[in-house]
């Protein structure tokens, strides 16, 4: 894989790239829940309909793991994270036009496309977590994040 350097980081600095990594994906996947009982109202869904949209989101994941894993090779890490975050814009801006015409499909295409974006975002960040610092806090670092990822379950719904 190109772009791969061990940083040397400060401690301050360490956080602050994980709080800001950390952040960056966890707030999204909590949302997905609290959109149900709007678009349910919004879009006139049927009993069933409403779980597709957990459905569209978590699907992306398994679809897209091995082409996000070619798709870093190509990219490396560093633009990897920045092509996820973009992708994942895409898929947010998608439910403009949705909301604006009721348009359940395409929700659902956005929640599927802001999935693709995270499993991008995240297929890069793991690896980019155990190299941002001493390979002796890898794993230490990993579980701040399953942390922030915890974290930002409680927020979300607030934000």
């Amino acid at each position: 894989m190109n772009n791969i350097t061990v940083a040397n980081n400060s401690g301050s600095n360490l956080q602050t790239q994980l709080v800001i990594i950390g952040s960056f994906f966890s707030c999204l996947v909590w949302v997905n829940g609290t959109l149900i009982p709007y678009l349910r109202i919004a879009c006139e869904l049927k009993d069933w309909q409403p779980y597709l949209v957990t459905f569209a989101f978590y699907i992306s994941y398994t679809i897209m793991a091995l082409p996000s894993s070619k798709i870093l090779q190509y990219t490396g890490m560093i633009n990897g994270i920045r092509t996820g975050l973009l992708i994942m814009v895409l898929g947010c801006l998608i439910f403009i036009p949705a909301a604006l015409t009721r348009s359940y499909l395409l929700f659902l295409i956005g929640l599927f496309i802001v999935g693709t974006g995270l499993t991008l975002l995240q297929t890069a960040i793991n690896p980019h977590i155990t190299l941002i610092g001493p390979s002796s806090s890898a794993a230490q670092r990993i579980s701040i994040m399953g942390i922030c990822n915890k974290f930002a379950g409680i927020i979300a719904p607030f934000i």
